[in-house]
């Protein structure tokens, strides 16, 4: 099909549409695992197809082929045209252009090459259990994709980008007698292998992985109830991701069913939390040149000292919400019409010094690294595990803890965050973020930071 006939086809698909778009992809991905002293799994997919989109008012149509032919934009223009029968919409205006280039265009998966990848994985193993004789398993993983995106509107506005993006992570299970745990490191991002399996890199994420199952082993039963917390920087942020950040999507506010529905301009949080959504970072997993609607990706302020000032939004809600994109319309492949999604979130840094965070808990639980959670988007309820927590007894890091979750409410946990610390960190590149079953790489960050009066559930007597 060339690209005038899909042109044609798209304008006459979208005649009498508010928005929509053709989205064609290009899709090439890989991912290698190693457990158990051998090569457990090896893929390499290759997918192509397209989505197409017609809006019309809350409504919106979308029919999506893995097979890119002119008889098959015809059957999904024929399908999408239900959304506009009778609506007779004045086309949006087509996004700003942009020249940002956040991350190089090179496919990532060609080097190393397979046999190369397999010695690393085999090399990185035999290194891990010559570390400690406790170590009893070393799963490692290579994952990689290498995306190409068009996206054509049908006033002839055409975006392209191309999108590589890697992930390598090490596990390790600890034991001693009967009693076992684990831990494990990643790290990744929109570059190639190169920058993440060099031997430093590698080391560091065996001992990190280590460092945190040896911890674990040593860990005592997470104590119960309610005390105050100290958030470590960087990965927790997730925390924030799940308990905020989707309540800060344009789709739930115009809805009315997140927990900050109609809260613009009042005050959420605590003096001094700042909280960013920002897809423009150089090379992060969460980062877009444009987003799958073709928008420009931005810096979008979301909560500033306190007060909330934004909402993530694409192209659809924000027109009827009567504000503008933000580059947040993201999708997981042609298969998914596109929604708001963060990209990066963030809290900024504050004025403290980690150390003076802790040293003011007398009684708590300092959460260094999270595994899984759920929210409620509604209510802004959350329940969190820690995979690394400790015990603060009078200001100071005591015991690591096992079995610890965290139980709050978003929008009230801000609200309890009297320290913000002055080293925010960015996580280091294993974020994938669930919505409505499309799942898309996203980053996260933030500093050390304290909430008070924060429920934790233990196991401890």
């Amino acid at each position: 099909m060339g690209e005038a006939t899909a042109r044609r086809l798209t304008a006459d698909a979208l005649a009498g549409a508010d928005d929509g778009e053709l989205f064609l992809e290009y899709r090439q991905s890989e991912g290698l695992a190693w457990d158990n002293g051998r090569l457990k799994s090896a893929s390499f997919d290759t997918t192509q197809g397209f989505g197409l989109r017609a809006v019309a008012g809350e409504a919106a149509g979308y029919a999506h082929s893995g097979e890119i032919s002119e008889a098959a934009l015809k059957r999904a223009a024929d399908a999408v045209s239900a959304v506009t029968s009778g609506h007779s919409g004045t086309y949006a205006a087509a996004p700003a252009r942009t020249n940002a280039a956040l991350y190089g265009d090179e496919n990532p998966l060609g080097a190393p090459t397979f046999e190369e990848k397999v010695k690393l994985l085999a090399e990185i193993d035999a290194h891990a259990r010559a570390l400690d004789p406790r170590v009893r398993q070393v799963s490692v993983s290579l994952a990689g994709t290498w995306q190409v995106v068009d996206i054509l509107r049908a006033d002839g506005h055409r975006v392209r980008d191309v999108r590589p993006l890697v992930r390598f992570n090490v596990s390790i299970v600890a034991g001693e007698g009967d009693r076992q745990e684990s831990g494990s490191h990643g790290m990744g991002g929109r570059e190639g292998y190169g920058g993440f399996i060099t031997p430093d890199n590698w080391h560091y994420a065996v001992d990190e992985a280590l460092r945190q199952a040896l911890v674990n082993l040593d860990a005592v039963a997470a104590p119960a109830g309610e005390m105050d917390v100290v958030l470590g920087a960087g990965w927790p942020g997730i925390l924030l991701h799940e308990a905020v950040g989707h309540g800060l999507e344009g789709d739930f506010n115009r809805k009315k069913t997140s927990a900050f529905a109609g809260l613009m301009g009042q005050q959420v949080a605590s003096k001094g939390v700042t909280v960013v959504d920002d897809g423009t970072l150089g090379g992060r997993r969460g980062s877009l040149n444009v987003d799958d609607e073709g928008t420009p990706t931005s810096e979008t302020v979301l909560i500033e000292d306190g007060k909330l000032v934004g909402y993530m939004q694409d192209r659809q809600n924000a027109r009827l919400m009567g504000m503008q994109p933000t580059g947040n319309g993201r999708r997981q492949s042609f298969a998914h019409i596109p929604m708001p999604r963060m990209t990066n979130t963030i809290m900024k840094s504050g004025a403290h010094d980690p150390a003076e965070i802790l040293a003011s808990v007398k009684n708590g639980l300092y959460a260094v690294s999270f595994g899984g959670g759920q929210v409620d988007i509604t209510s802004g309820k959350f329940v969190f595990s820690c995979t690394e927590a400790y015990r603060i007894e009078n200001g100071r890091i005591g015991a690591p803890v096992k079995g610890a979750m965290l139980i709050g409410n978003g929008p009230d946990a801000l609200t309890r965050v009297p320290m913000i610390g002055n080293d925010m960190k960015l996580d280091p590149g294993i974020g994938t973020c669930g919505k409505q079953g499309q799942g898309v790489p996203v980053g996260v960050g933030q500093p050390t930071l304290r909430i008070n009066a924060l429920t934790v559930g233990g196991t401890a007597a």
